[in-house]
């Protein structure tokens, strides 16, 4: 039901963050049609035409679309209910998504409301392409978005010092982990790797140790993605040399860590380099796109791989890895297991990573009316709605348990294009805890297996970075990580080390203005924990 885009979803949010609802429904906010006191024929007669808005947004993965209107009931729902015609297009963030976003804006074809990753909202917000959200986003105008982000975790998310971008509710509980062949394990004898000597050993086993039993040498032990431009950050590599966690606040030294540009990420690369040349991994993996290196293991030829999905090994979901495994390579007793080799510093904590933001142009009123549905949609009501579809028929509710019906969501999810993802992921993007909204969710699916993973995910620990961070104004993060890749790409296929990274690095530091950026990072920290913070730069 819910994908692998819970990958995608997990990939996402990262991607969005370092490129930079318990409302009743008789308090819910009425269409502008609603009139207790005239009789049908009239009040049909006096409805105001709908009005239009447009908005774009992001979605997990490709594979989502629309129904036709008459199959299409969450927009049936949303039109009916606040006398709206919603005009939606939505894409996977990216290039692509960026490029639309920019042609609209430049075009002044703003949409009404929109998504865009955070090192883009905050060149928006420089530009003042977009509409300060004082007069929209507060309690009052959003008792049920209130439920789900606090006041504090808004303030923290800012930039630039206004308030023209606001967070889609996230998931405040984060699964990243590396997954195990577990059935390959037990084939060759060997244990879950508990560190990262550990780990090249079962991926050098997984590789020439033939663990399908097909005698051919057409295994490996890894697979990951680099989307054709950059160095993954899946590779244990950057947990051996200390520097896995994307963005770090190092507390004890007041210092801010920037972990893909330090200067041991020289030593990172001429690690990866070594693992590549074992031919241990996965050949594709530079060109992967995010989802496609998960092709490789549910074929049966790659045995270990990262995944920030809650379901990613679980038994019964219908596009977990693990049940696709299955179901393709056709090898039943196939199962993984999760396992980190620095669990007490997996990443940092959950911060928001999805803003919504409106142009600068769009009028009050539209403004207003959208604020009115993402509201709803945050509610208990617009949530079920929008993730598991109709009472009744995909799910049952007994008070504020919802126990959910899978084969009826997933047919109907899939038979009209995995639509609940496109608005689902208007405003709970990624969340499948609904608790802030007093909503508790059974799925029946869910077996002692995936109870156990869930326990182990649960306690691997992931420190405070404490808020959202962006480059001062006149600054672009995104094209220092475009450079950053670039100079890691060069030297892991077209250098014979990494000798030159510190000139490389200094490059970043000073021609793409790393030190000024990662600075302004340490000030809005140090601003948060009321501590001097500083960047550590260690320039060479």
């Amino acid at each position: 039901m819910k994908l692998r885009k819970q990958v995608a979803f997990g990939v996402i949010a990262s991607l969005v963050v370092l490129s930079g609802c318990s409302k009743d429904d008789a308090t819910a906010t009425p269409s502008a049609s609603s009139s207790t006191s005239a009789a049908p024929e009239t009040a049909a007669a006096t409805k105001a035409p709908p009005m239009t808005l447009n908005w774009l947004t992001f979605v997990p993965t490709n594979d989502v679309s629309l129904p036709a209107p008459d199959k299409d009931y969450i927009r049936q729902a949303i039109e009916q209910k606040f006398n709206v015609k919603l005009n939606m297009e939505y894409g996977v963030p990216g290039e692509d998504h960026k490029t639309k976003i920019n042609l609209k804006i430049s075009s002044g074809a703003t949409p009404d409301m929109f998504q865009a990753d955070g090192a883009q909202t905050n060149q928006f917000i420089i530009d003042k392409a977009v509409a300060d959200l004082t007069p929209y986003v507060n309690p009052q105008t959003m008792p049920n978005y209130y439920k789900w982000v606090t006041p504090e975790i808004i303030s923290r998310y800012q930039v630039q010092e206004v308030f023209m971008r606001a967070p889609v509710p996230y998931e405040k509980q984060l699964y990243q982990s590396y997954y195990v062949r577990k059935d390959w394990l037990d084939k060759l004898g060997l244990k879950v790797p508990t560190n990262y000597d550990e780990m090249i050993n079962v991926m050098k086993a997984f590789t020439f140790g033939d663990p399908d039993g097909n005698g051919k040498n057409d295994t490996y032990g890894f697979t990951t993605f680099g989307n054709g431009i950059g160095v993954s950050k899946q590779f244990p590599e950057w947990y051996k040399n200390g520097l896995g966690i994307d963005l770090w606040y190092d507390q004890a030294n007041g210092e801010y860590v920037d972990p893909q540009s330090d200067i041991r990420a020289g030593k990172v690369l001429d690690d990866i380099r070594a693992t590549i040349a074992l031919k241990i991994v996965d050949p594709d993996w530079f060109l992967a796109k995010p989802g496609q290196e998960l092709e490789k293991v549910e074929a049966g030829k790659a045995g270990i791989f990262q995944s920030l999905l809650r379901t990613a090994a679980f038994d019964n979901v219908a596009t977990s890895v693990k049940k696709k495994t299955i179901d393709i390579s056709g090898v039943k007793t196939a199962d993984f297991v999760p396992f980190h080799i620095m669990p007490n510093a997996v990443n940092y904590a959950a911060l928001p990573g999805v803003p919504f933001l409106f142009g600068a142009k769009t009028p009050p009123e539209k403004i207003k009316k959208s604020i009115e549905i993402m509201d709803w949609l945050a509610s208990p009501e617009g949530y079920l709605l929008s993730h598991y579809g109709k009472e009744g028929t995909n799910y049952t509710k007994n008070g504020n348990t919802i126990t959910l019906i899978p084969d009826a969501i997933t047919k109907d999810n899939q038979a009209n294009g995995n639509f609940f993802d496109v608005y689902s992921s208007i405003f709970a993007y990624g969340v499948q805890d609904p608790s802030p909204i007093g909503l508790t969710i059974i799925d029946p699916r869910e077996t002692d297996h995936d109870r156990a993973i869930i326990e182990k995910l649960k306690t691997y620990k992931y420190p405070v970075l404490g808020t959202n961070v962006a480059p001062p104004p006149g600054y672009d993060i995104g094209a220092f990580r475009t450079q950053m890749r670039a100079y890691m790409v060069k030297i892991l296929f077209e250098e014979k080390d990494a000798s030159n990274w510190p000139k490389y690095r200094k490059e970043l530091m000073t021609t793409y203005h790393g030190k000024e950026i990662f600075d302004n990072y340490a000030k809005t920290i140090s601003q948060v924990f009321k501590t001097p913070v500083v960047f550590k730069s260690e320039n060479p």
